[in-house]
Formats: structure tokens, sequence, C-alpha cells
């Protein structure tokens, strides 16, 4: 890592009827604090169908795990990945250390992408480990392989109509 304090950007993923992370929102959580303990997190994601946002239920991990409050910055707007990827560079755009795309591997090309489309010089993080079967991480990738162009039109696009 370069001089500066990191910041990590942890993408969201579901929350459980009972407020509680699901496996993947955990492992995600759990490989950016292994990676960059001392950083600055920004976990990112509203509230979805079941219990607190996202942000709040990755902030409640972090703290849970030995990180102090102020070393948390929830981002709690961000109902997908682009949207989330655009409020992050805001709060990020005049953050002097390294920034780092936290998610699953599948997921963390498009993380990286929409992350550098609206600004910010980042790079992915270690990946958690895989956590479905062979078939359910093949269809994750074919809905990445899809939703990656489209997020970069749309990103593109968005970018220039904000002057970004």
């Amino acid at each position: 890592m370069t001089a500066g304090r990191p910041a990590i950007v942890i993408f969201g993923a579901a929350v459980r009827p009972d407020g509680s992370p699901s496996i993947t929102l955990r492992r995600r959580v759990m490989a950016a604090r292994a990676f960059a303990p001392e950083a600055l997190f920004v976990p990112t994601g509203a509230q979805g169908r079941h219990g607190p946002a996202e942000a709040a239920v990755m902030a409640r991990l972090l703290q849970d795990l030995g990180t102090p409050a102020d070393s948390i910055l929830q981002e709690t707007t961000g109902t997908d990945t682009l949207s989330s990827a655009r409020a992050c560079a805001v709060l990020l755009r005049d953050h002097a250390g390294p920034v780092f795309a936290a998610s699953s591997g599948y997921h963390l090309p498009r993380c990286v992408m929409l992350l550098r489309i609206y600004g910010l010089p980042a790079r992915a993080a270690p990946a958690p480990e895989a956590s479905h079967r062979w078939q359910e991480r093949w269809w994750w990738r074919a809905r990445e392989a899809a939703a990656l162009p489209y997020d970069a039109v749309a990103g593109i696009w968005d970018s220039r109509k904000r002057g970004d």
C-alpha cells in the first residue's frame, strides 16, 4: 500500500430477515478488515428487503471486530452497485490515501471500474473465499458479465452528465 491511510469501500449484500448479515456480507467485511485493519471503512448499501441498511449492518460487524466508530463512514443511500459507487466517490473525493473496493471476487471488477469512472483511483482488495457451489458461482459470473458493460455505459453517461 502507498502512503496515507487507505479507504476501503465495502459493497453491500443481503441482510437476513432478523437483521443479521448474510454469509456473503459477513465474508466481505471480514476480508476487508483482515486486509487493512487500520483503514477508513466505507460500508455502502441502503435498506433492502429485510432489516436495517446494509451499511449499518456492516458498520456494526466492523465494530464487533474491534474497528473504532470513527474509522467507519457509512454510506446508506446506495441501492445498487452503480449508485453506491457514485455516492462513495462523492464521500471520498478529497481522500488522500489509496482507495480499495471490497466485495466478492465475481463482483470486484465492476466495483473497481465504477469507482474509477467516478474519479477514484480504486484498486481491488483481496476477495473473500467463495461461499457458493461452483454452479452458483457460474450464475453470479454470468450475471456480472451482463451487468458490467451495462453499468460501464450508465456510469460514463452519468459521470459526463454530472461533470465528474
